[in-house]
């Protein structure tokens, strides 16, 4: 399958069989039971639909539940779709488990990145701002947004203070370290977007084999 939903738990190092010391980053991924499995002929195209984390049905609505029920497993925090490799077949109540990276080389994780709330332009985009010294009155201020003469006003895309972070960012190529199924625990080397906690994608890698 191309993908499971996980959670990242942090960042730790490890070392190789050379003795070289591995910045990583520890992602729990899966068990994800089958929800449904999508098919051209019903629904128009081929996908499967997986959950992730437990979820208390109160919090649902009852159709959500209705749903979970007809397909035996118990609610879930989180639902994703994830488009199966071919000659692959899956039955709804299935578990699927990280157990399927076993021989992946490469993953991309895609995560929501922390949110940093209204943010001015030194710290968002890393401006210098004015001098801070001798009678400087521009310290930590964006300064001149436009042209005086013609165009008079502020040109589309011009980097200014505003809201920063909680956004979707994809990290690719990231090289898997080891597969611990024991655990439900995928190790990549390098940084991820995200919290602690926060829920993740991870998938084949598109660009490397």
């Amino acid at each position: 399958m191309e993908g499971l939903i996980g959670k990242k738990v942090g960042m730790t190092q490890v070392w190789d069989a050379t003795g070289r010391q591995i910045a990583v980053t520890v992602l729990e991924v899966g068990p994800c039971p089958v929800i449904q499995v999508k098919t051209a002929a019903k629904d128009g195209y081929v996908a499967v639909q997986v959950g992730f984390g437990s979820q208390k049905p109160h919090r649902l609505t009852k159709s959500a539940v209705t749903r979970y029920t007809q397909a035996g497993v118990a609610p879930c925090r989180m639902l994703h779709e994830f488009k199966p490799d071919a000659g692959e077949a899956f039955a709804v109540g299935q578990a699927i488990d990280v157990g399927m990276f076993d021989g992946v080389k490469f993953v991309d994780v895609q995560g929501v990145t922390k949110g940093r709330g209204f943010a001015g332009v030194v710290r968002r985009y890393r401006m210098a701002g004015g001098p801070k010294t001798h009678g400087g009155h521009s310290k930590n201020r964006v300064g001149s947004i436009g042209a005086r003469d013609l165009p008079g006003w502020v040109e589309k895309g011009k980097r200014m203070p505003g809201h920063m972070g909680s956004v979707s960012r994809t990290t690719q190529n990231l090289t898997v370290v080891q597969v611990r199924k024991e655990d439900n625990l995928l190790l990549v080397a390098g940084a991820i977007p995200g919290p602690v906690g926060g829920v993740v994608f991870v998938k084949k890698a598109l660009k490397k084999g």
